[in-house]
This record gives C-alpha cells, sequence and structure tokens, in this order.
C-alpha cells in the first residue's frame, strides 16, 4: 500500500500562492512600466495569438521555463537572471503561480507572478495588443 498522499491541481496553486509574491494587475503595470520589471507570458503560443498579450512581455511556455530560467541549461536564455525582478503571467495565474514557486526552488528572489493572469490584466481594462 502507498503512503504517497495525492494533491489536487488547485491544492498546488493554493500552496504555491501561500509562498510566493502575488501581485495585483494595477501593480504589475506599474513595475513593468519603464521596463523596471520583466514581464514573462508563459501561456503557450496559441493562446497568446487568440487572447492578445501585455506589451513588452517575453514569451517563455511553461513547459520550457525550468529551462531558459537554469543558468546551466543549454536553453538558457540571457533575460533570465537570478537577481532581476521578474513577473510571471498566464492566462488566469495558477500556471504562473507553480511556475514562480519553481523558480524560487532554482534560487530566484526577485520573482512574482500576476495574480488572477491575463484574465484579471483584462477586466481591470488594461491594455493589451494583438500577438
Amino acid at each position: 500500500m502507498s503512503t504517497t498522499q495525492t494533491k489536487t491541481a488547485a491544492a498546488m496553486v493554493a500552496e504555491a500562492k501561500s509562498r510566493i509574491e502575488n501581485l495585483q494587475p494595477a501593480r504589475v503595470a506599474s513595475e513593468i512600466e519603464g521596463a523596471k520589471a520583466l514581464l514573462v507570458d508563459i501561456r503557450e503560443a496559441d493562446e497568446r495569438a487568440q487572447n492578445g498579450v501585455i506589451k513588452g512581455a517575453v514569451h517563455a511556455p511553461r513547459g520550457m521555463i525550468e529551462f531558459y530560467a537554469d543558468p546551466t541549461s543549454p536553453y538558457h536564455r540571457p533575460e533570465f537572471q537570478l537577481d532581476r525582478r521578474i513577473i510571471l503571467q498566464c492566462a488566469s495565474g495558477g500556471r504562473s503561480a507553480l511556475a514562480t514557486d519553481t523558480l524560487t526552488t532554482l534560487g530566484y528572489s526577485r520573482v512574482a507572478h500576476l495574480d488572477g493572469g491575463f484574465k484579471a490584466w483584462k477586466e481591470q481594462g488594461l491594455p493589451i495588443e494583438q500577438a
């Protein structure tokens, strides 16, 4: 008999949110203004094409985020720097919460996520553009 306990995705997201910095859309807008913080859109390309993007967001799909962020990975992207302020964003905040939690494990200390994701950004009337 297995002693491994299972969790739901919702429970995993809730746990991640308890450990990370959760930002509201207005705060994210303020932080990315003038490129003070790097906004990373972790949605898939088809989501971005269908729904639009936040201007200036760098695309790094969720499936590659750890590899792009790890300086020892052959896939590392230079915009991912351990001491840089980075804000992750997905469609509604679940994937970005999990990915933000993961980046803290990789040593990122100035990472946060857009709570409510692209949906919350759009509901607040903040600007979007076509991908």
